[in-house]
């Protein structure tokens, strides 16, 4: 359960608290979510200072290199904050390029961790009457690879510098399989055909790969490892995904409780039997979504193989978020519905959370499969 924490974890949190409240005040002069350079840099720089920036960081260059528990700490920590500043506390976080090696360390990875480059995760396939008959693939001309094919939904691509694109390499000459290509945005035959918003506020584009020539040396691994190397820490991402999801039902909850006992005794909406039923589904849910994630976490934590309890908290704690919000906004009626109001930006934030990292349905597959197929896991 959360209260059973190391003390240094508790200090951890603690520590991010009075972090949060010492930048509050920066978030309440935003207008909107719309953050200035400033501010992020002021925010930033404050994080390095009390050690936080570098937890998503391998410690070869310079950072902590959290565990799992501890960002699942640290992640639901801000998120019960509910600051648009939250996402400027930690450093960029290498997630699938952390394993990169020589050259492609040097002019990837590296220029990441220093903030000197951003980059975007080309996964996800174009569908759709003009979509290729197939994923995108790449084949063999002398020492490159020519890139075709379409990606959808790459989160941040509008800026990012190189894209991390997975493709499938065809025959002629070498091994076959799936590769993680690292494409700098600027390369022939790449274009954006489309940018777009999804509900939540996130920024995402459509590429377009017409015989892109990619060389060699822009492999990340070796063909064959391209879906080992997007998996490679996916139970992670579901349970930072959980970890948010589990923040933002805390401070709906609190959120709530103010709201439902406010005002005189006899008066209060806290006092009615079928706002207290409600009331408490949400309490019930958010206890129960919390112990399922911290118990996972310390399954990351001591190394298991936890892919199946990974998609499992994803689902369960971004489903919960759900409910909680949607009875929140309910209790609370229609000015959570007006834009600007907390509620209403989280209920859109939540929604978009079960699908984001993985569909709730593909995941519950996930899981159906990893028992029924491999036996896995311990639910």
């Amino acid at each position: 359960m959360p209260e059973s924490l190391p003390a240094e974890l508790v200090d951890l949190r603690e520590r991010l608290e009075a972090f949060v409240e010492e930048i509050r005040p920066l978030g309440a002069k935003l207008d909107g979510d719309t953050v200035p350079d400033e501010v992020r840099a002021q925010v930033r720089e404050r994080s390095k200072e009390l050690g936080f920036f570098g937890m998503t960081q391998p410690r070869e260059d310079g950072g902590s290199e959290a565990g799992p528990l501890a960002m699942v700490v640290a992640r639901e920590t801000l998120a019960a904050a509910n600051t648009p500043l939250a996402r400027y506390v930690f450093g960029p976080d290498p997630a699938l390029l952390r394993r990169a090696e020589g050259d492609v360390r040097t002019r990837f990875l590296e220029p990441v961790l220093a903030g000197e480059k951003t980059w975007s995760f080309a996964f996800t396939e174009s569908r759709g009457p003009n979509a290729p008959d197939k994923p995108t693939w790449a084949v063999r001309d002398g020492s490159d690879f020519l890139v075709t094919g379409k990606k959808s939904f790459v989160t941040g691509g509008a800026t990012a510098d190189f894209f991390a694109t997975m493709v499938n390499v065809e025959g002629d000459g070498g091994p076959t399989g799936t590769a993680m290509l690292l494409i700098d945005s600027d390369t022939p035959g790449v274009t954006i055909t489309r940018d777009f918003r999804s509900m939540e506020g996130g920024g995402h584009v459509e590429l377009q790969f017409e015989a892109a020539r990619v060389p060699q040396a822009n492999l990340l691994g070796a063909v064959g490892e391209g879906m080992p190397r997007a998996m490679g820490n996916i139970s992670e991402e579901r349970v930072a995904s959980a970890a948010t999801a589990c923040g933002i039902a805390m401070w709906t909850v609190n959120f709530t409780t103010k709201h439902i006992t406010g005002g005189p005794e006899g008066r209060r909406l806290a006092d009615r039997e079928g706002v207290r039923l409600r009331y408490s589904d949400m309490r019930i849910d958010t206890y129960a979504a919390r112990a399922m994630l911290y118990r996972t976490a310390r399954l990351l934590e001591s190394g298991d193989d936890a892919i199946n309890e990974g998609a499992a908290t994803k689902v369960f704690c971004t489903e919960v978020a759900s409910r909680v919000v949607d009875t929140a906004v309910q209790l609370v009626g229609g000015q959570a519905l007006i834009v600007g109001h907390p509620l209403e930006a989280l209920y859109r934030r939540v929604r978009s959370m079960r699908l984001a990292g993985g569909a709730s349905d593909i995941l519950r597959l996930t899981v159906a499969r990893g028992i029924v197929e491999f036996d896995s896991g311990r639910l």
